[in-house]
C-alpha cells in the first residue's frame, strides 16, 4: 500500500512529508520536484507570499545516492516566510512589549473566523479560540508537501510511459468554449506553461485574467474549474470487490480533500445525467495491432472517462474539479468574535486572489499519488525490477 503524510503550519519553519510503498530503486530526480514546485507558485492571482517563498525539497530519508531503499521517503520544504513570523509562531517566545504593533495585532487578533474557512469549525472542534492554531495547518501552504510527493509518485509512474497534463478550463464565468477541442499532452504542456493562468486558448486566457482582475479591483477572489488528463495507464487498475477499490471514488475523494475544491466530476460528469445511454456509453472496437497496454481494444469516445466500474480501460483518464473563491479577502466578510461573542469583520491575512491556475498543478500531483497507488497494487511494489517484470509481463499477455 503506498500512503503518504504531510505535516507543518504554514508560517512555521518547514513542511515535512513522508510517502512509503515506494519500491526499491526508483531513481529520484530532485529538479524534477522541484520543477512541480514551481509550477505551483505560477499563475495570474496569486498573492505576495509566492514572491517570498523559492520552494525546493530536501531529500532527508529513504534515498541512497538519489536511489528509493524501499523505506519512507521523507521530503522537507523550507518556508522562507518563517522568519517574518517565528516570534509570534515560536510557542516558547513570550508575547510580549517587545513586539510592534502590527506583531501584536497578528498574534492576538485572531478571535473572528473567516466565514468559508475551516476556522470556526476547527477552533469548536479542538476549543482553540486563537484562529492561528487552526488556519495554520488548514493553510493551502500545505498542498505544497502534496505537490512534493505527487511529483515523486509521478516519476513512478513516468517510469512506465503514464503522461500527465493539465488545464484551466474556466475563472468566475469565463469557461472555454463547449466545442473546444483539447490537444494533445505534449501541445497542452507548451500552451499551458507560456499561460498566465494555464489556459489553452489565447483569447479565453485574456478574458479570464480580466475576471482576475475585476475580482482584485473589488478586493474579492475568484475560484474556477481544471481539467487533469492522464494518459498511457494500462486497463485494469482498480476494482470493484469492494466500495474503497473503485479508482474513481478514490480519485474523487482525493480531489475533493484538495483545499477549496467543492465538486469533482469524471469524464462526461453531470452532462451523463442528460443523455441516454446509447448516446453515453463508449463502444467498444478491437485492432490485432493495437495498444497492449489496453490489450488491443479501445473506444473511439470517452464519455467514461477512462474509468469503468471503478477500473481504468485504458482510455485517458480525464477529472475535472472545481474550486470555490479562496476565502480570505482583503473585503473581510461579517462573522463574530468567538470570545466576547461581538459583531465584526472577518480576520485579513495576505492571501491570493485566484488558486486555480496553481490548482491546476496540484491536481496532477493528488492523481498521481492515486494512481501510483493502484499501480503498485496491480504489478506489486518490493523493488522496481519486480514491478518492471510484472508490467511487461502483463503487456505481453493475450487476452
Amino acid at each position: 500500500m503506498l500512503t503518504y503524510l504531510t505535516s507543518g503550519e504554514s508560517h512555521g519553519p518547514q513542511l515535512t512529508a513522508v510517502i512509503d510503498g515506494l519500491p526499491a530503486g526508483l531513481k529520484i530526480n530532485v529538479e524534477a520536484v522541484n520543477h512541480q514546485l514551481a509550477r505551483r507558485q505560477k499563475g495570474y492571482g496569486r498573492g505576495g507570499r509566492m514572491r517570498i517563498e523559492k520552494d525546493q525539497i530536501e531529500l532527508v530519508a529513504g534515498v541512497r545516492s538519489g536511489i528509493t531503499m524501499g523505506g519512507p521517503v521523507t521530503i522537507v520544504v523550507q518556508n522562507r516566510d518563517w522568519k517574518n513570523w517565528s516570534q509570534i509562531m515560536d510557542p516558547v517566545k513570550p508575547i510580549g512589549e517587545e513586539l510592534t504593533d502590527k506583531q501584536h495585532k497578528l498574534a492576538y487578533d485572531t478571535h473572528r473566523p473567516r466565514p468559508g474557512h475551516a476556522d470556526l469549525a476547527g477552533g469548536i472542534k479542538w476549543h482553540h479560540h486563537d484562529m492561528r492554531n487552526v488556519l495554520e495547518r488548514s493553510s493551502a501552504r500545505e498542498t505544497a508537501a502534496r505537490v512534493a510527493l505527487g511529483a515523486v509518485a509521478r516519476q513512478l509512474l513516468e517510469h512506465f510511459n503514464v503522461k500527465f497534463g493539465s488545464h484551466v478550463v474556466g475563472i468566475g464565468e469565463v469557461t472555454l468554449p463547449p466545442d473546444f477541442e483539447r490537444p494533445g499532452l505534449e501541445k497542452m504542456a507548451e500552451l499551458t506553461e507560456d499561460s498566465d493562468v494555464r489556459c489553452i486558448d489565447a483569447d479565453t486566457e485574456q478574458r479570464m485574467i480580466a475576471a482576475i482582475k475585476a475580482a482584485l479591483r473589488d478586493k474579492d477572489s475568484i475560484g474556477g474549474v481544471v481539467e487533469i488528463v492522464v494518459q498511457g495507464l494500462p486497463v485494469g487498475l482498480g476494482g470493484f470487490s469492494q466500495w474503497y477499490h473503485r479508482l474513481d471514488g478514490r480519485l474523487a475523494g482525493a480531489m475533493m480533500a484538495i483545499h477549496s475544491v467543492k465538486g469533482v466530476e469524471i469524464g462526461l460528469g453531470f452532462r451523463a445525467a442528460e443523455t441516454r445511454g446509447s448516446e453515453m456509453h463508449d463502444q467498444i472496437f478491437f485492432d490485432p495491432f493495437g495498444d497492449p497496454a489496453r490489450k488491443k481494444f479501445h473506444r473511439e469516445t470517452n464519455n467514461a472517462g477512462g474509468l469503468e466500474g471503478g477500473i481504468t480501460n485504458g482510455e485517458d483518464v480525464v477529472v475535472r474539479v472545481a474550486a470555490k473563491p479562496i476565502s480570505t479577502l482583503n473585503r473581510p466578510l461579517k462573522t463574530v468574535d468567538v470570545v466576547t461573542k461581538e459583531a465584526g469583520e472577518a480576520i485579513v491575512e495576505r492571501t491570493d486572489s485566484c488558486i486555480v491556475p496553481a490548482l491546476a498543478v496540484v491536481t496532477e500531483a493528488v492523481a498521481a499519488l492515486v494512481l501510483a497507488e493502484a499501480f503498485c497494487e496491480k504489478f506489486g511494489a518490493d523493488n522496481l525490477a519486480e514491478t518492471e517484470r510484472n508490467y511487461h509481463s502483463f503487456l505481453a499477455t493475450e487476452y
